[in-house]
């Protein structure tokens, strides 16, 4: 099977791995039938995971390990989750990939392994005080293409408030791949986000104070 990174590509992510600092565990739920990405999907997670020690895979069937799948909430295939690595203890933020991480969403991939790595999700005082007080689920699904500059900034700013608090869980979704999701949300453009199945939706790549306005209007 021919790589899927070339050299040059694999140089310059080991370079960017070199301001890791803890280990960082990525977890891949694939599926047998169906799933046009999931081969590929787990070969460039495996490749990238390659790159550094700091970086350790597992891969999963979402049937063959359902109650994995559901502890982890990977409801498609393939999904990829990326948790804090310390010793034996995993901890999953709420981070997922619905569709191969390819594109310009490979660059997501990249920034979130770097920031969980650090263990600090970078976002404004404001922001992390109040995602500190949230009492009720907050869900994002940010539905993206590979081909779309803008989506990178939505999809890592709704992984940073899911690292922030345990209450928000945000998976980036591949349009194409899940046709039937993004027709269900009617989504026409990308970025898009979906909070809460419907509540609210934040079309483009706006500013983190944007961003938390829209989520607390939401929350009430």
């Amino acid at each position: 099977m021919a790589p899927l990174l070339n050299d040059d590509i694999v140089n310059q992510i080991r370079e960017v791995f070199e301001q890791m600092d803890k280990p960082v565990h990525i977890f891949f739920f694939g599926a047998k039938e169906n799933c046009q990405y999931c081969e590929d999907t787990r070969q460039l997670l495996e490749e990238v995971s390659a790159i550094t020690d700091k970086l350790t895979m597992s891969a999963h069937d979402v049937q063959e390990d359902a109650d994995l799948a559901r502890q982890h909430n990977a409801d498609k295939a393939p999904t990829t989750i990326i948790a804090a690595k310390d010793g034996d203890e995993i901890t999953d933020y709420g981070i997922r990939y619905a569709g191969i991480p390819s594109g310009h969403e490979f660059t997501s991939f990249i920034q979130d392994i770097l920031f969980i790595s650090a263990r600090d999700s970078g976002l404004m005082p404001q922001t992390r005080e109040y995602l500190a007080t949230l009492k009720e689920p907050v869900f994002m699904q940010i539905f993206v293409t590979p081909t779309c500059p803008y989506c990178p900034r939505a999809v890592n700013m709704a992984h940073r408030m899911a690292f922030e608090s345990p209450m928000v869980q945000a998976e980036m979704v591949e349009a194409m791949e899940f046709q039937e999701l993004a027709n269900r949300y009617n989504v026409s453009g990308v970025p898009h986000t979906v909070v809460n199945d419907g509540a609210a939706n934040i079309i483009g790549a706006v500013p983190e104070q944007n961003f938390l306005s829209e989520i607390q209007r939401v929350m009430g």
